[in-house]
């Protein structure tokens, strides 16, 4: 499923997948980097910001560096690292999930509510040392961990791109009208490195997301610089937590993604194309320029229905930027509100010329996105009502069939097959 889980088993793994934010990815070999998709965590509140930033990068991580539009100077003590699984955690607990029930024998007795709640038993499917250039100054230098980390502030974008390029980095000449945007907007140049000496002196072969802190009333995320050196739209999925509610774009519209469909069994083998597809027709039907809701949820006080992995604990949320929860009775109920937002986004140059600009709203209704299987109830059905099953059953999966259609766009025909080949009476 990697348009949700973005090679899960392989976070930032050196031969594989590297993992960092959504700005731009600059090379300092000839081996082309692509950016493909990023997954950024916000914590929020009033003023305050805490991003985590972590996405999927081809290329060997030490032949780039990071260049994140900041909104100030980020000092040492407001860079910090966190643990991979921490993120994956966050996003694990939030992704779209598939549920299953199975039917109950329509001849037996009826149960009490409470005992079929139990028989139903739901699911889940599964940079020192550089030289500067006019108008570019550097405002901090430091080392977190295997990062050498450098912040720069510009008047002057040619300046920025010819010191980028004076030290060996490989800058698409698309970037120098974004660049000079956001000069002309006081913003700063976050540029983080791999130090390849540190790097493998760290335990294990990962390198971890970088967490950044910062004051400031603007609220957003500078997604244009993504889309310079990409070869495609790129996914983007942003996890937000806040203390009110739940987080939407202000400059693009937020729809929901359906949920509470019911899908042919077949589904629960081939959740990560049907997702994909669904969500592919989602942005097609909104016009290619919509940010997708794809979970809100108080995860402080009330947890999922149902859970697609276990409840996030307060020292993992703490680590991610939400100080303001703590321990409560249990490790998964900690004190304080922890509104988790999942917003999912596909975009390109052509429809999303704007950064994405955010808001926290009051609206603290719970959504989560969900698909249903049902597994018929396989038995003798001689009785009146087992007879009256075996026609609701007919209609319930040719339903199924038919907004498995609408919500994927895929062929009646290969429905139909894929519904045969693993068992399923086809409509």
């Amino acid at each position: 499923m990697r348009v949700l889980c973005f090679a899960m088993a392989a976070i930032i793994a050196l031969t594989q997948t590297g993992w960092a934010f959504c700005g731009f990815y600059v090379a300092t070999g000839e081996q082309p980097l692509v950016n493909k998709a990023s997954r950024v965590v916000l914590a929020h509140d009033e003023q305050r910001t805490i991003v985590t930033m972590s996405s999927d990068v081809s290329g060997d991580p030490k032949q780039f560096a990071i260049v994140i539009p900041v909104p100030t100077a980020i000092k040492r003590d407001q860079v910090r690292l966190v643990k991979p699984e921490t993120v994956e955690h966050l996003a694990e607990f939030s992704k779209p999930r598939l549920v299953e029930y199975y039917d109950r024998d329509p001849c037996a007795p009826p149960v009490s509510p409470v005992a079929a709640m139990a028989m139903a038993a739901p699911a889940m499917a599964p940079a020192g040392g550089l030289s500067l250039s006019r108008g570019v100054r550097i405002e901090e230098q430091y080392s977190v961990g295997e990062y050498d980390i450098v912040v720069l502030s510009a008047t002057d974008s040619a300046g920025l791109m010819s010191y980028l390029s004076k030290n060996r980095y490989r800058i698409p000449a698309a970037a120098e009208p974004t660049i000079r945007s956001y000069i002309k907007q006081n913003m700063h140049f976050f540029l983080a490195k791999v130090n390849l000496a540190r790097f493998k002196a760290e335990p294990g072969a990962f390198l971890r997301p970088i967490q950044v802190e910062y004051s400031s009333r603007k609220f957003m995320l500078p997604i244009r610089l993504g889309t310079v050196n990409a070869d495609g739209p790129q996914d983007m999925i942003v996890l937000a937590l806040t203390q009110r509610g739940r987080v939407e774009t202000t400059n693009y519209r937020t729809a929901r993604m359906p949920t509470g469909a019911d899908v042919p069994l077949f589904v629960q083998q081939q959740f990560g194309q049907f997702y994909d597809a669904a969500f592919g027709r989602a942005v097609t039907d909104q016009g290619g320029d919509a940010v997708f809701l794809e979970y809100a949820w108080n995860i402080g006080a009330i947890m999922c229905d149902p859970c697609s992995s276990a409840p996030l604990r307060s020292d993992e949320l703490q680590e991610l930027g939400a100080g303001w929860v703590h321990p409560g009775a249990s490790p998964w109920r900690p004190s304080g509100p922890a509104f988790l937002t999942r917003l999912h986004v596909r975009y390109d140059r052509a429809h999303f010329p704007e950064d994405l600009q955010l808001q926290e709203t009051p609206d603290t209704e719970s959504f989560q996105v969900r698909f249903v299987t049902h597994h018929p109830f396989h038995g003798t059905l001689s009785c009146p009502a087992g007879q009256e099953y075996k026609q609701t059953l007919a209609r319930r999966i040719s339903a199924e069939a038919d907004q498995l259609a609408k919500l994927t766009g895929w062929l009646p025909s290969v429905i139909a097959g894929s519904m045969e080949a693993t068992g399923e009476a086809a409509p």
